[in-house]
Parts: structure tokens; C-alpha cells; sequence
């Protein structure tokens, strides 16, 4: 398949959540130096954040309808090229140890929240724009080979289908979405495992394939390595 990249022509906007720390900081830095506007969204930023000197929105709480709708009055008149959704949480659940407060939060987290921040955003995002799900292989059904951790899979099948469904709904506005797994990273989510990469190789990859996103590749699952993985 062949993608168009006539946007690095020019600077886009990118506006990333969970910007304070792992993937979602180096998704700033990374962008930032390359020369793009960054919007660095998160409840509390980190010093690290603070020293790439992009605009950061704090105190925000993207389960929280007062904070979005707060975000949203100040962002007011600003235009969006990217949305990235990258903010979440896992809580690992087992059969065993089946917490339902649990599974009700990470669905929150990880899955209505997005969907209802992108709706907000909307009228944001210029046509052409691109809005990004950062999902997790772990969210396959397909390639579920292990089981368990019933919260995070759940909650990234949801997750998968709200931007399978957002890349038909909003093709008629000539916005593309992309579904993307960043690889197994060495992150305080992973318990920096020592089997992942590092956050630097993983955004490289997802900035890869956000910049080759248009149309005809909008609602794919990818891995940031640029494999199409299974659903």
C-alpha cells in the first residue's frame, strides 16, 4: 500500500494525552523537535515534560466530563491536526482475582474516555486531520495466547472498535484514524521489562505510521513496527 506524507510540509498541531510520562512524553519530545506544535495534555506534568517546552493543559482528568469541558473552553478557536489518545492504565486482573471496580475503571480509562474526548474535540480538528487510538496487541483476539488481565484486554477491544467505528463515521469529514500498538516498551506500565524497547524506538515507529495515515489506511490495526496486526 502506498501513503501519502504531503503533511511534513508544513507543521502540524498534535495534541497527545498521558503526556506526562513514558510514550506519551517521548511522543512530545519527539515531536517537538522535529518542529511541530505539541499540546501536552495530563492531571499533573512532570519535570520532564516541563523542560520541552511545549504548551501543557493540567489538571486534567479525561474520565472527568468538568475537566474535558473545561479543556475544551481552552482550547477554544485552536485547530487540531492529530489527536493522539494515549492516556490509560492497567490494572492487572486475573480469573482468580476478578475485581469488578476494577474492570469498571479501566473501561473508563482506557476506552469511554477517548472516544468521549475525541467527540469533544471535533470541531477542533481540521479536515485532513488524524486522530490516533493507542491500543494494545494485548487487545487481539485473535492473538490471545495467555489469557488473563481481563480489565486491560477488555478494555482495548473497546478501545480498537470505537476507532474502527470513528474511521467510517468521520471519513465523510476527510479524517483519518489509526489503531496503534507501540510495541512491548520498557515503561512504568510494563514494569520496564527488559524484553521491550525503549520509548525512543517506539514513537519513532508510531510517528511513522501516523505520517503515512490517510483515508485508504484510516481503521487499521498497526503495530508500531508497521505490521498489520490480527483483530
Amino acid at each position: 500500500m502506498e501513503f501519502e506524507n504531503s503533511d511534513r510540509l508544513k507543521m502540524n498541531t498534535y495534541l497527545i494525552t498521558g503526556a506526562n510520562r513514558g510514550i506519551g512524553l517521548e511522543y512530545c519530545r519527539q515531536l517537538k523537535e522535529r518542529g511541530d506544535n505539541v499540546i501536552a495534555v495530563c492531571r499533573t506534568a512532570s519535570d520532564e515534560l516541563k523542560d520541552l517546552d511545549v504548551s501543557i493543559e493540567t489538571s486534567v482528568d479525561i474520565t472527568s466530563a468538568t475537566d474535558v469541558s473545561r479543556l475544551i473552553k481552552r482550547l477554544y478557536g485552536k485547530t487540531l491536526d492529530v489527536l493522539i489518545n494515549n492516556a490509560a492504565i492497567v490494572e492487572r486482573i486475573s480469573l482468580e482475582s476478578l475485581d469488578v471496580d476494577s474492570l469498571r475503571r479501566q473501561f473508563e480509562v482506557n476506552a469511554i474516555a477517548p472516544l468521549r474526548l475525541t467527540r469533544a474535540l471535533l470541531p477542533n480538528i481540521r479536515s485532513g486531520g488524524k486522530i490516533i487510538m493507542m491500543t494494545s496487541r494485548m487487545g487481539s483476539i485473535e492473538d490471545n495466547t495467555s489469557g488473563g488481565s481481563y480489565g486491560y484486554r477488555m478494555s482495548k477491544v473497546a478501545l480498537s472498535m470505537a476507532g474502527k467505528s470513528l474511521s467510517l463515521d468521520l471519513k465523510p469529514r476527510n479524517i483519518a484514524v489509526a489503531i496503534l500498538h507501540p510495541g512491548l516498551v520498557k515503561t512504568r506500565m510494563t514494569n520496564f521489562n527488559a524484553s521491550g524497547i525503549t520509548t525512543e524506538q517506539s514513537v519513532k515507529g508510531l510517528i511513522a505510521r501516523i505520517d503515512e495515515l490517510n483515508l485508504d489506511s484510516s481503521g487499521t490495526f498497526w503495530h508500531s513496527n508497521g505490521e498489520v496486526l490480527p483483530w
